[in-house]
């Protein structure tokens, strides 16, 4: 592949679409973003089940293909072969059965054996901090991030990492093709805010890494431009087209995957969203059938949640504070009463949760 390889990595959260975004966006302004990413356990599918969300989408290509379409369009996202960093898998197993899952050194060299393996001249890191993290607090997230930009630097790769908020979810929509849909409206320049400010952060860093901007201010002119113009959407188009895929759904989301049902979520009181609990919204997710908690679940990839409140709004009785959006009605009474639960309100006023919490270089 020509030029600079810029590759992002995310430590995973609920609502993380990122990459359906930020690939295109990056590419649209001349990067060159090669990526393999994985199929989700958990909540949500991952980056390739989110794809699927566009018939004929092939996640399967080979070398050849891979290699020409980065140099073609700038961008190309396949799932990871067996054969990348395999002792990586060997050493998990081993860490399975060892109560070493959560090692801070293991999860850095997993993460970054594979981000090394797959050849990227560039990696930025989102470090995810919070209830809907791995890593529940902010002195943990920067630990991991540390060790994981060392690695990187260490291996002569230009590494930095976000430190980002998953004390709630990111944007509104949880679950697969709803988040694509998210990830659309943004390269349009109508997604939410905090999703809306990550991307640019990751992008800008991205665009700087890859040399295709000399710094973060005039990559974000750059950026902005191309989502003005409508290059960045189009890019998303080109590369749904290039691995198979319907385009069709980028300029029509309405043709994306759709439950049969849709219910509102109204609010039980008068207050203030003071705190809502990530990974409990996550789970509503699972139990709708949008995640799978084994390799052989299949997932229902049109399910989810769409939350209309986050954390600092005001609601009253009555206010529809979320979508569910599920196919199979016998669930809605469970993940209603859950996702209730998961909200909480408070009479005062409060602030808004900051995406950014902090970065490292080095």
């Amino acid at each position: 592949i020509h030029g600079i390889k810029v590759d992002k990595h995310s430590t995973g959260g609920v609502g993380d679409k990122t990459s359906i975004c930020l690939a295109p966006l990056v590419a649209s302004i001349g990067g060159k973003v090669a990526k393999m990413s994985g199929r989700g356990l958990g909540h949500t599918g991952g980056t390739i089940d989110k794809l699927e969300s566009f018939p004929g989408f092939c996640v399967s290509i080979d070398n050849s293909q891979f290699f020409q379409q980065v140099n073609d369009i700038g961008i190309a996202i396949m799932s990871q072969t067996k054969n990348l960093a395999p002792a990586d898998k060997k050493l998990y197993a081993l860490r399975d059965v060892t109560a070493t899952v959560d090692n801070l050194s293991l999860i850095a060299s997993s993460v970054m054996s594979k981000k090394l393996a797959s050849g990227a001249d560039a990696i930025v890191l989102d470090v995810k901090c919070g209830s809907g993290a791995f890593m529940k607090d902010q002195d943990s997230a920067k630990a991991l991030a540390k060790a994981m930009v060392d690695i990187g630097n260490m291996a002569g790769k230009k590494t930095i990492a976000y430190i980002t908020n998953m004390e709630e979810p990111l944007g509104y929509a949880v679950g697969n093709a709803l988040e694509v849909k998210e990830a659309i409206a943004t390269l349009k320049g109508e997604g939410p805010e905090d999703f809306t400010t990550l991307c640019m952060n990751l992008a800008s860093s991205m665009a700087v890494l890859g040399n295709v901007a000399k710094s973060e201010q005039e990559a974000r002119i750059l950026l902005q431009e191309s989502i003005s113009s409508g290059k960045a959407l189009d890019k998303l188009a080109e590369f749904v087209r290039a691995q198979g895929g319907d385009s069709r759904p980028v300029y029509d989301p309405e043709l994306l995957p759709k439950s049969r049902y849709q219910t509102e979520i109204s609010a039980p009181a008068e207050g203030y969203i003071v705190k809502i609990d990530c990974s409990e919204i996550g789970i509503c997710s699972l139990m709708l059938g949008g995640g799978r908690e084994t390799k052989e679940d299949v997932i229902d990839l049109s399910v989810g949640l769409v939350l209309h409140k986050k954390v600092g709004d005001f609601v009253r009785p009555g206010d529809a504070i979320a979508t569910i959006h599920y196919n199979d009605e016998t669930r809605l009474a469970a993940v209603k009463e859950r996702f209730l639960k998961a909200i909480h309100l408070q009479k005062e006023a409060c602030e808004k949760n900051n995406i950014i919490i902090d970065s490292i270089v080095s």
